[in-house]
């Protein structure tokens, strides 16, 4: 199993790139391959300019396509996730998260913020064409404490993050995968 993670705050380190590396450690303890992404990887000219022809853009969308699963965390700023995260979601293929399992993570400043996920991110993680969006997780600001870049979530938020883990780690082992090529064409055929 191969899982992306993709860190979509526009800053690092950031409370949301914090959850999702206690993730990325859950996933890899279970022997899931782990390819992690922040909004870093691109530059961010190709992002302002909406640079479909991006060669870090589509490595990444390529590298999206062989893998099983994303994992994909964000602040939530103004009841919406990051900006910059949807420029990099905008320039993806239409299919790009086609057979896809998604995890969505996020971090706000308060609870009012928690159905940014819901109502903000998950329908576009659906318009990718994700086979499955998984329930997310939120934590706010109260929730989080931070040492240097160490982050420590309260027993809830852990909770949480954790049963969303497991959930994550069954939807990738029963998880449909995409046809090869031939498949696909003798399927066309058929």
């Amino acid at each position: 199993m191969r899982v992306i993670t993709l860190a979509g705050s526009p800053r690092l380190p950031s409370r949301s790139a914090g959850l999702l590396n206690i993730a990325q450690s859950w996933l890899q303890r279970r022997g899931v391959e782990v390819e992690p992404y922040t909004l870093y990887d691109f530059d961010a000219e190709d992002l302002l300019r909406a640079n479909f022809n991006s060669p870090a853009i589509k490595t990444f969308a390529a590298r999206l396509a062989q893998a099983d699963g994303l994992l994909i965390a964000t602040p939530v700023y103004k009841a919406s996730f990051s900006g910059a995260l949807k420029t990099l979601l905008d320039l993806l293929p239409e299919r790009a998260l086609e057979h896809k399992v998604v995890l969505p993570l996020a971090t706000g400043g308060s609870v009012g913020h928690m159905l940014a996920v819901d109502y903000a991110l998950k329908p576009v993680l659906s318009a990718l064409k994700a086979q499955e969006v998984l329930h997310g997780v939120f934590a706010d600001d109260g929730q989080l404490t931070t040492q240097g870049e160490r982050l420590t979530p309260s027993d809830a938020v852990a909770l949480r993050l954790e049963e969303a883990l497991n959930s994550l780690y069954l939807a990738l082992s029963r998880r449909q995968p995409a046809p090869s090529s031939a498949e696909a064409l003798l399927q066309t055929q058929s």
